[in-house]
């Protein structure tokens, strides 16, 4: 990992992080479906999906990569106004 977003803060790995775009988009769209779940209800959601897709396939990345809050992230990322125009809950689509 090279960010982490932990309400309302979003962790870099090295400062030089901190200036790609990319990678605070993601970390954005992680703090705004924190928001819209009230924080704590996203964690454990956020974990029980990684449990779940472990389970299924057996893999960390794959369950990683499968999360649905990973999948809205990683799909969006690199969309620069995509939290203008996101819709609430849009994760959702994901499950």
């Amino acid at each position: 990992y090279h960010g982490m977003a932990i309400f309302p803060f979003i962790c870099v790995k090295e400062h030089d992080y901190r200036y790609d775009q990319t990678l605070m988009n993601h970390e954005k769209i992680h703090l705004c479906q924190q928001l819209e779940m009230c924080i704590v209800p996203f964690y454990l959601l956020y974990v029980g999906h990684y449990l779940f897709n472990l389970l299924k396939y057996k893999n960390h990345d794959e369950a990683y990569r499968n999360i649905c809050f990973e999948r809205e992230a990683y799909d969006n990322e690199l969309d620069l106004n995509y939290l203008r125009k996101r819709t609430f809950w849009r994760f959702w689509r994901y499950l």
